[in-house]
């Protein structure tokens, strides 16, 4: 049963990605800013950083396909990113402890790798004409403190759900 569980709560996510942006207003405290919610991605680094690398590297890359089947006119980019940023992620807490304050900060460093390697890779094949700047005002810090503030609020729960899954998973 709980094998079940896991991919509804990530499925879940992503459905709240979904409908984060769609009932989002377009201008949020009266300036137009992209807010891109990685609530899924959240999920998938905690998931990465309190279960284990290969567990981890693994759905990230079967919902970074999805998410690039969804959402996203090039396929791949999300494929190799999701996978790529979480190794960089275990290999980041191999070095530093697991408690939850770490995990978040590395979380959301893991949230600005993936946003800054999204960005570069449009741009270099011509999806995007925004230039660095005008990226980091207009999409990067607005994203960063919405995944911030969603870390605030779930990474407590993510790390409780994920200690007691490792621990069922240690038991069979």
């Amino acid at each position: 049963m709980r094998k079940f569980l896991l991919p509804l709560l990530f499925l879940a996510l992503f459905i709240a990605e979904s409908l984060f942006v769609q009932f989002m207003p377009e201008k949020v405290f009266g300036q137009s800013k992209i807010l891109v919610p990685h609530f899924l991605y959240t999920g998938l680094l905690f998931f990465t950083i309190y279960i284990g690398k290969n567990k981890g590297i693994l759905y990230s890359a079967i919902f970074g396909l999805l998410f690039d089947i969804v959402y996203v006119e090039v396929l791949g980019i999300y494929l190799f990113l999701f996978p790529f940023v979480a190794y960089i992620v275990t290999k980041v807490m191999h070095v530093l402890q697991s408690n939850i304050i770490v995990a978040s900060i590395v979380s959301l460093g893991g949230i600005a790798l993936l946003e800054i390697g999204v960005y570069e890779m449009n741009f270099l094949i011509h999806v995007t004409d925004l230039d660095f700047m005008s990226f980091i005002n207009l999409r990067f810090y607005p994203t960063l403190i919405l995944n911030a503030i969603f870390i605030l609020l779930t990474g407590f729960l993510f790390k409780r759900c994920f200690e007691k899954y490792s621990e069922a998973l240690k038991d069979d």
